[in-house]
């Protein structure tokens, strides 16, 4: 309940912060804001060109638009995570004048950054649920969507919160989180279905937290009915607990930050 109060306290400074870095990201460039929609759009060309024209992946109950739309729902709380974990690692040592601050409490940072960087993830829901209505497939369930993203920004940032305060004291994490990236979007089922997963690595699967996480979203978008338990209790314990946890560690860091930034 700390971390609400806070959060909730400096509402207001938290929102104008997290806008000020979303403009300050596109700023300058000659799309600006477009690249919101572009770079979702250009990644899933990516991921779906090489799932169905190269290695010619097929899900015997999906028409390839149908399959498309599986990979895009996989995607698109992915690209969230992975923005908030590569520039979340950094936020401390990036903001080390704040660290002395007494006026902007440093626990803000990391909620910032996870904020800021899951704009593109909200851009591509709503591009997706557009979509699925146009093809008719829209359901009610799609109205659970923000009690997931809720649950995903509570997950993310309790990570963040504690990668950020580890970097302080261990710079080659930054490093080792890039890899991390690179090894979850493999690992992640976002081109494959939980029954393409050999039974003997389905155990190794759900150690992922994106496993718990994309399937509630293509159980609520793509076929239209309640998570399993499975899905959605593993991924409720694994938010409140990363939100928990994180902050509790970054709390009990941030007073020796100074030292070493």
């Amino acid at each position: 309940m700390k971390a609400l109060r806070l959060l909730w306290f400096h509402r207001k400074m938290l929102w104008a912060t997290t806008v000020n870095d979303i403009k300050s990201r596109y700023r300058g460039s000659v799309l600006g804001l477009a690249w919101m929609v572009l770079y979702p759009a250009l990644f899933l060309g990516t991921y779906a060109s090489v799932f169905i024209l190269v290695l010619k992946v097929r899900v015997g109950f999906m028409t390839t638009p149908e399959y498309i739309s599986l990979i895009f729902c996989g995607l698109i709380p992915f690209l969230g995570f992975s923005e908030s974990l590569g520039a979340g690692v950094g936020a401390v040592v990036s903001q080390a004048g704040l660290v002395k601050n007494t006026l902007f409490p440093i626990d803000l940072v990391p909620a910032k950054v996870t904020l800021a960087s899951h704009v593109t993830e909200v851009v591509g829901i709503l591009v997706l649920g557009v979509l699925l209505a146009i093809q008719g497939r829209a359901g009610w369930y799609i109205g659970l969507i923000p009690v997931i993203f809720v649950l995903q920004l509570l997950l993310t940032l309790g990570i963040i919160w504690l990668l950020s305060a580890l970097n302080v004291f261990f710079r080659d994490l930054s490093v080792l989180v890039s890899v991390l990236i690179l090894l979850l979007m493999m690992a992640s089922p976002i081109g494959y279905t939980e029954e393409m997963i050999p039974e003997g690595l389905r155990g190794i699967a759900r150690l992922n937290p994106l496993y718990y996480l994309i399937g509630t979203y293509r159980e609520l978008m793509i076929f239209d009915r309640p998570p399993p338990l499975q899905l959605w209790g593993p991924l409720v314990g694994l938010s409140i607990g990363s939100f928990t946890c994180g902050h509790w560690i970054f709390s009990r860091l941030k007073p020796i930050f100074p030292d070493y930034v």
